[in-house]
């Protein structure tokens, strides 16, 4: 196995990990990115919808983007992370512009601005309608050229390497053979864990690796029970699913029933869009609602990627209704992080969907997401940058640490580490870790969907349980399995755990939010 020194590694190549690269690569750091994939096979690349940011005060504010945010959490959100979101959030947009990324702009040469579920007024940027990822990607990845950051393509994070200080350094999973990187700093940007579920908007990657790196580590996560699920992903025979954008309701399209009828307020918080959704169908026994873009004005102009993909299915959007279910889409929670990225370990940093700062709560509000990405990956970089190396006692880290923060925490009993069991033996008997995936998949889809019932989440945590083993990975689909199933367990774990209904986390037998439970469920591996 190879070693290499460098100054910092950044695992993950989408917005979170990209935007913290360039920002220390500026400040002198050698900077390594290590991507699972290729570079632009990142879940921000699949964005939609936009980025959301107060670039125009005119009908909107600060304050009004930081209440809805605080409305769709349920009462989780730290009010400290979401003021940082919301107004570092248009100076971080502006830098993207500065950088080249080309939003779509109306006739007079102003940012054109979306609505979307949960926001009191239009404040979603875009690109290309409906490929705002697309751009944003494009955008950082020619920023990380232009700044000398190196990107390590298909090697995955394995273990983070913890010493007296800290973090010493990290061992990558490539095809075949491992390489280990000396450092001091590791980043976890590696997105979230759609793929924990068979039917998903995420791309194939989102495997939920930078928190299962970090739990192997030590460090501790949060909220991980809270899994977003888009109300309208196309309902279709394809995996991962179409994603049919939150603009498209922002701009007037309808949700229908069986019967044809409306059933829903469509800028409802997604939480809520899908558990409608679900609902309708059990009354009337369709599996899926309809989407109605017909009512839509110059909708092949407006959104030109959607349009192609719905021809290239078979639909018309100009005369048909589109079938659409929810389908797992966001991890709310993860690594817990101080309001800078720093993890319960000193030199181990998370950004973006893998890290959990109390952004969003119980509950994302639409288009959230790539702003994060951008506002937090600076803080890590700036505080790396400074010399940090440990937590702040700040935010939802803070209260772990006995130092404060808004909401409480409490600790689940330890997770086990796995087995002992040598890997090969339990391979013979379970066959290949692409079947033990689809097993967890099928499992969780079952156990811990929209709607969740304890006895299937509990059988949903025996089939986990049964695939978690010890022993080295040998290939990316090795380690990615191992992130499946520990993830997994962490998620069922939390949702059990959870007796109550909030945010994107529903229980029949517990239907309402309890006090009780205003608080974040800690997790982490014992010994």
């Amino acid at each position: 196995m190879s070693t290499r020194e460098v100054d910092v590694v950044v695992i993950g190549s989408g917005v979170a990990g990209l935007s913290t690269a360039i920002r220390m690569a500026r400040q002198g750091l050698a900077v390594v990115v290590a991507t699972k994939g290729e570079r632009g096979a990142t879940a921000t690349a699949w964005a939609q919808g936009g980025v959301a940011a107060v670039v125009d005060a005119s009908g909107d504010s600060i304050g009004l983007h930081a209440a809805d945010t605080l409305k769709a959490g349920a009462g989780l959100c730290d009010e400290v992370a979401v003021s940082i979101l919301v107004e570092e959030g248009p100076r971080r947009v502006a830098e993207l512009i500065e950088l080249g990324a080309d939003f779509d702009r109306e006739a007079d040469g102003a940012l054109a601005l979306a609505r979307e579920g949960g926001h009191s007024a239009a404040r979603v940027l875009h690109a290309g309608g409906a490929a705002t990822g697309v751009e944003v990607q494009r955008t950082l990845e020619a920023g990380a050229e232009a700044a000398g950051v190196r990107i390590l393509e298909r090697h995955a994070g394995l273990t983070v390497e913890i010493g007296e200080r800290g973090v010493e350094g990290v061992v990558l999973q490539g095809q075949g053979s491992q390489v280990h990187l000396s450092t001091e700093h590791v980043v976890l940007a590696t997105g979230g864990a759609g793929q924990l579920y068979s039917v998903t908007t995420n791309p194939t990657g989102a495997t939920g690796d930078g928190i299962a790196v970090a739990l192997r580590a030590g460090a501790a996560i949060a909220d991980v029970e809270f899994v977003q699920f888009h109300p309208t992903a196309l309902d279709v025979d394809l995996a991962p699913r179409p994603l049919l954008s939150e603009a498209l309701r922002g701009h007037g399209a309808l949700l229908r029933d069986a019967a044809g009828e409306r059933f829903v307020d469509e800028l409802a918080p997604r939480d809520v869009v899908a558990r409608a959704i679900v609902e309708a169908g059990a009354k009337t026994g369709a599996r899926h609602a309809w989407l109605d873009v017909t009512v839509l004005d110059d909708f092949a102009k407006r959104f030109p990627s959607l349009d192609q993909t719905l021809k290239g299915i078979g639909l018309d959007p100009a005369t048909d209704w589109l079938p659409v279910a929810p389908a797992a889409h966001h991890l709310a929670g993860g690594v817990l992080v101080d309001l800078n990225g720093a993890t319960t370990i000193d030199g181990l940093w998370a950004v973006g969907e893998t890290a959990d700062a109390g952004v969003h709560g119980a509950n994302r509000l639409a288009s959230n997401s790539l702003l994060e990405g951008l506002v937090f990956g600076a803080r890590v970089a700036e505080a790396i940058g400074g010399g940090g190396r440990g937590p702040l006692p700040t935010g939802a880290l803070g209260a772990l640490l006995g130092d404060g923060g808004q909401i409480g925490v409490r600790r689940l009993p330890p997770m086990l580490p796995a087995s002992t069991v040598p890997r090969g033996t339990v391979r013979e008997d379970r066959g290949m870790p692409g079947d033990d995936i689809a097993a967890v998949q099928q499992a969780m889809t079952a156990g811990a969907g929209v709607v969740r019932q304890p006895d299937e989440m509990a059988r949903a945590l025996d089939v986990v349980g049964a695939l978690k083993v010890s022993g080295p990975p040998r290939s990316i689909l090795d380690a990615e399995r191992d992130s499946i199933v520990l993830v997994a367990e962490a998620v069922l774990r939390g949702a059990l755990a959870r007796a109550e209904s909030r945010g994107g986390h529903f229980r029949v037998d517990f239907p309402r939010t309890e006090p009780s439970f205003e608080c974040r469920l800690v997790q982490q591996v014992g010994s």
